[in-house]
């Protein structure tokens, strides 16, 4: 059986899309259907069903995948290190969303780094969930942070932490709005308040809306920049409001730069999950950073 059919075959599973696929690899998506047609009259069973959009994987199609995948993994890895290759450091491929993995999981990682012999290289990107599962998929990344827990046996995700989120804003806004209005007349008081937020869809504001007050927030975002670490800047400037997960506010909290809105009974809470390719913990340099991880985050709070 051809491996350049597997790969491609492993990508297009992962994928859930010849079109996704067929970017992933750097091919065209005729070739891609091609190759998979291929494949599947060499097995003389179908692999996928063809839907509007996107593709699902047959029982046969499941299962050649979970079969195939991790020895297609380990595969990439040699050929990357090379045969000849006698270093023990590795190169860690780290993928995961700006803020937490900058002011959480770099600064414990880098602890281990290099460590006593058996450390490894470290190589970082940022992005979403989406971006980052699917990278992950496509093997661009040995391990990702998310916080969506992926579908499927091909990916295997183990919760890491939970990030509570606070209400805050600089203190002149809490002044004005009165200590202890929003447990007494609840979103309500807030509704003139600006809003700093990530996107356009307010999506920390919303789900403090929905988890707090059990509905959806009235403003718009005022001002609205793609990551946390600014959204604090910006509200510590006087902004407006935000929602940010605590860790990242505890500092501005106690300097006094900014002051929480409120205090409720059951805080929102967000999981992270450590999500790696099936298979790819017996690699050690992976094993060992899902590990010190995993060992980091009891101390986070």
């Amino acid at each position: 059986m051809d491996l350049a059919l597997l790969r491609t075959f492993v990508t297009v599973h992962r994928a859930g899309s010849f079109t996704r696929a067929a970017a992933l690899l750097g091919l065209s998506q005729p070739a891609v259907t091609s190759q998979i047609r291929t494949l599947e009259q060499q097995l003389g069973r179908p692999l996928f069903l063809r839907q509007a959009r996107g593709v699902t994987p047959t029982t046969i199609g499941d299962e050649l995948a979970h079969k195939a995948a991790p020895h297609l993994d380990a595969l990439v890895e040699i050929a990357e290190r090379g045969l000849d290759d006698d270093s023990s450091v590795r190169t860690l491929h780290l993928a995961g969303p700006p803020e937490f993995t900058a002011e959480r999981a770099l600064p414990a990682l880098t602890e281990l780094a290099g460590d006593d012999g058996q450390g490894f290289a470290l190589r970082a990107s940022f992005g979403n969930a989406e971006e980052t599962l699917e990278g992950l998929s496509a093997g661009h990344h040995d391990l990702a942070i998310s916080t969506v827990r992926p579908r499927g046996a091909l990916l295997t995700a183990t919760a890491l932490c939970d990030e509570e989120h606070v209400l805050v804003a600089a203190p002149r806004w809490a002044e004005e709005i009165g200590t202890g209005a929003v447990r007494g007349k609840g979103a309500a008081v807030l509704e003139n308040l600006p809003v700093v937020e990530v996107h356009e869809s307010l999506p920390f504001v919303s789900r403090y809306w929905g988890s707090v007050f059990d509905t959806r927030p009235a403003a718009s975002g005022t001002v609205v920049v793609p990551d946390l670490r600014a959204v604090l800047a910006c509200a510590v400037a006087g902004a407006g409001l935000a929602v940010l997960p605590r860790y990242l506010c505890t500092a501005a909290l106690e300097r006094g730069e900014v002051a929480a809105l409120h205090d409720p009974p059951v805080p929102p809470l967000r999981t992270y999950f450590l999500v790696v390719r099936t298979g790819t913990l017996a690699m050690p340099h992976v094993a060992r950073a899902h590990e010190w991880l995993q060992h980091a985050a009891a101390d986070w709070s």
